[in-house]
């Protein structure tokens, strides 16, 4: 039965209402019973053996192009991909457009053909997707089964919701401002120092924003184990950093004329950029686990950990260099 299924997978999602050949039959037979039938879709024939197992499909093309007499076996495909129906409704879709198909067969584990997956409800499934992801990153609520929509939420309520997080962020902010005073004679003694604080936080906040949205929208889907995304994001972030970091150097070094500023912005800038994108795939990734809406905490908190970590590893790092400074 449809209820025993998962809310978002294959199983309560497939079509049961489909045509369906046996491996005896030949295509005229097929032809025959499609339109002598009463089928919900039709945009593949299942074939089924003697068993009723699942063997493979027959797309509709084929069998109004292939002469009468042929089996049906002889125009079946058995390379077409199908899903179990656990599947989650996103694996469905992921397994659907890498194959380059419209349509998938839902079949269990012991190989009886439970429904299909039809283009319609593949659309549907991808555009609600879609829909969730944006309102994730835009800080609202992921759609639940019953839940109303939180774009229609009284004022009151959205702002209840959102406001705690950025309470958190307002706190936070605080060790911003204290990391910037316990640099105070730093400043005092090279006050160029000032004029690229900005920019780092600009651009560490802006990779740690690109790494976030990408985990909030692609972490449900992930085939990869969390330690190989993790190593490859922070891989990612250390290469953007880098390029960053010559073009600031240089760019420092030609304006301001000083090569020991320029070394600093630069190492800061790749440093910043590499944690930011630990710490943007991070932090969604533990909010989810504990079953809170990434879309809430992970751009005030990243964010305000991210502006903390990087005046601190830029002082740091300017400290090392110029004489006098710390």
């Amino acid at each position: 039965m449809q209820s025993l299924h998962g809310p978002e997978t294959a199983g309560r999602l497939a079509v049961r209402s489909i045509p369906i050949a046996s491996k005896t039959d030949d295509v005229a037979t097929v032809r025959r019973n499609l339109m002598g039938g009463s089928h919900e879709i039709m945009d593949l024939v299942l074939v089924t053996d003697d068993a009723g197992d699942y063997l493979g499909v027959v797309e509709i093309r084929d069998i109004l192009q292939a002469p009468g007499d042929k089996p049906i076996t002889a125009v079946m495909r058995t390379d077409w991909p199908c899903v179990a129906p656990e599947t989650d409704q996103e694996h469905a879709v992921e397994a659907a457009i890498t194959a380059d198909v419209a349509a998938l067969p839902v079949v269990t584990r012991d190989g009886r053909p439970l429904g299909l997956l039809s283009p319609r409800v593949l659309l549907d499934v991808l555009a609600r997707e879609h829909r969730e992801d944006i309102h994730r990153i835009v800080g609202i609520l992921r759609e639940r089964e019953g839940a109303e929509h939180a774009l229609e939420d009284p004022p009151l309520q959205r702002a209840a919701r959102r406001l705690p997080w950025l309470l958190v962020g307002l706190a936070m902010s605080v060790m911003a401002v204290g990391a910037m005073a316990s640099f105070e004679r730093a400043l005092a003694a090279n006050i160029t120092m000032a004029f690229f604080i900005p920019a780092l936080v600009y651009l560490a906040d802006a990779i740690g924003t690109q790494t976030e949205a990408i985990a909030v929208r692609g972490l449900s889907l992930r085939k990869l184990s969390l330690g190989r995304i993790i190593a490859a994001e922070i891989a990612t972030g250390g290469l953007i950093g880098l390029a960053l970091a010559m073009l600031a150097f240089f760019g420092v070094w030609l304006i301001f004329g000083n090569l020991v500023v320029g070394v600093g912005v630069g190492i800061s800038l790749f440093a910043a950029g590499t944690l930011a994108s630990f710490i943007g795939l991070l932090l969604p990734w533990m909010l989810s686990r504990v079953n809170i809406d990434p879309a809430f905490g992970s751009g005030p908190v990243a964010t305000i950990i991210q502006d903390v970590l990087t005046i601190l590893i830029y002082f740091w790092v300017m400290t090392l260099l110029l004489p006098g400074v710390g």
